[in-house]
């Protein structure tokens, strides 16, 4: 994973190694409970998406666990 933040961290000129976070940020406005889930979904997905792991529970440094019987690294408490 080290040379893919490297690789990210060369593209952008406010970096002098690597880059883990994008650095674009945009105010989104979670005012209901379907965009909520939208955007966790999205979240939990990316590992995924970069090829990290094949399913969302796998990655250990993501809240997707907390959402199945495992409990990450992390302690989430989740709302009811």
């Amino acid at each position: 994973m080290l040379w893919m933040f490297e690789r990210a961290g060369k593209k952008n000129p406010n970096n002098i190694t690597y880059q883990f976070w994008h650095q674009n940020n945009q105010t989104i406005v979670m005012n209901d409970k379907y965009t909520f889930e939208q955007k966790l979904k999205y979240i939990h997905e990316n590992p995924v998406r970069v090829g990290f792991v094949d399913n969302p529970v796998s990655y250990p440094y993501s809240s997707a666990i907390d959402y199945s019987e495992k409990k990450g690294y992390v302690k989430v408490v989740l709302a009811k």
